[in-house]
């Protein structure tokens, strides 16, 4: 049988109560960010997870494997080939502490500040754009609540 319904266009579908949820919300919101990412760095081989964990450890060097991955949320397997990315890249070097032999210790070689230093102004242009139709007060109280969300706040005592 043939449908007699006429196709619903793209800014018609309807969402009913998925507008209401948190996840799916940051879900498509995450998509947005990395739409703008990747159109930021169309001609380039950065990916945002790799450049996000160069930005910390240029803040944090000698910062532990199993720190970071906790801090970035990324799996340990997923962390690690995501390390060895950056290692052969030649913008990582890792060292095992003598004290600790279990622990991996991270910093940016000079080519990998070098690297973070070159596409720094573009890593912010991104973030520029995410603001795009949001006041500044907005966006700080949107930092706030998902700063809330990701339990980065203490509670409030009744």
């Amino acid at each position: 049988m043939e449908s007699t319904l006429a196709p619903v266009e793209d800014d018609a579908v309807e969402l009913g109560e998925l507008t209401s949820s948190v996840g799916f919300m940051l879900r498509m919101t995450q998509t947005r960010a990395y739409d703008q990412f990747f159109a930021q760095f169309a001609d380039t081989e950065v990916r945002p997870g790799e450049f996000t964990v160069l930005w910390v450890l240029g803040l944090n060097p000698e910062l532990k494997q199993g720190t970071l991955a906790r801090t970035l949320n990324i799996k340990p397997a997923h962390m690690t080939k995501l390390i060895q990315r950056l290692v052969r890249a030649g913008h990582v070097t890792r060292t095992v502490p003598p004290e600790d032999r279990r622990s991996v210790l991270l910093s940016l070689t000079a080519a990998g500040k070098e690297h973070l230093e070159a596409y720094r102004g573009h890593f912010l242009a991104v973030h520029r754009a995410e603001r795009v139709g949001l006041s500044d007060e907005e966006m700080a109280t949107l930092l706030v609540l998902l700063k809330k969300l990701n339990f980065q706040e203490p509670p409030e005592c009744p």
